[in-house]
């Protein structure tokens, strides 16, 4: 007996499908280096265990921006909550002089524009270039209004950036069994997308990590674990799933070398759950 139950453990094992080669970052000199994270302001120890692990990063990779793609305080948001909630647990990467950049989420205040540490200069969507040729266009996805998608639209087709990444809180597409992909926001967004050559979106909102297989030649992150979890909560039926996570908490760290990004998703615990490279679009002639 025990033989065969030997026999029936090796045979389910041969049916899990081989572990992916992990893609480090390769941590180059002069490229840009960032870390993405969303709904995390919880002020809970998983938040702050998380934090740790971002730090952790930091002291052998040394990202110089954090994009935030909403939620970024859950409950009341007092002067006390910003500081229970992000100054103290990010405390070593703001002495580092780490710049964290927000977008909001449906549950952050407008107020939270105005906040020093967000660098949003009171605006509730506005554009980053931390290097030549990238360039982070930052919305506001709870109150889409036409003047915001006019801004949007030529901003975009302004920059002669050659990457261009999207940073907002509501997916476009997600597997989340919770909110899942915005369809709305997916009919105006996406053609705009298309059109002025995005090659990755970062959101949040469904309290997990996904990596979405690429849609019409963009990538989709969904990092919504910075401090909320929601736990099984990615319906693998969708069929976009390229990669999920959602048994833990977890951030995203990138760096981007030419026309390449490389990409590790990293939980609470440390480990490298998702991992890989992709190449920037490129305008068709």
């Amino acid at each position: 007996m025990p033989r065969q139950r030997h026999d029936r453990r090796d045979y389910l094992e041969a049916q899990q499908p081989a572990a992916e080669p992990l893609v480090p970052l390769p941590n180059r000199d002069a490229s840009l280096k960032l870390a993405v994270l969303g709904d995390f302001g919880t002020g809970s120890q998983a938040q702050y265990q998380l934090a740790e692990q971002m730090v952790n990063l930091h002291g052998r990779f040394k990202y110089e921006l954090v994009v935030l793609v909403g939620d970024n305080m859950y409950g009341s948001q007092r002067p006390q909550d910003f500081k229970n909630k992000f100054e103290v647990p990010y405390k070593p990467l703001l002495d580092a002089s780490v710049k964290f950049y927000a977008s909001l989420g449906n549950h952050d205040a407008r107020e939270q524009r105005f906040y020093k540490l967000f660098n949003m200069e009171g605006k509730l969507y506005y554009t980053i270039n931390p290097s030549p040729d990238v360039r982070f266009f930052m919305l506001e996805s709870t109150y889409p209004v036409p003047e915001q998608i006019q801004w949007l639209e030529n901003e975009l087709k302004a920059s002669s950036s050659n990457w261009k990444i999207v940073v907002f809180h509501h997916p476009l597409y997600s597997s989340g069994d919770r909110h899942g992909s915005d369809l709305l926001l997916r009919e105006v967004l996406e053609p705009l997308f298309v059109k002025y050559n995005v090659s990755v979106v970062l959101n949040g909102h469904d309290h997990f990590y996904e990596r979405v297989k690429p849609q019409k030649g963009i990538v989709y992150f969904v990092v919504g674990s910075g401090g909320q979890l929601r736990v099984g909560n990615i319906d693998r039926r969708t069929g976009i799933t390229a990669k999920g996570f959602d048994t833990d908490q977890a951030f995203m760290a990138a760096e981007i070398i030419g026309d390449e990004m490389y990409f590790n998703a990293i939980s609470r615990r440390g480990q490298t759950v998702d991992s890989g490279v992709l190449t920037r679009r490129k305008p068709t002639p």
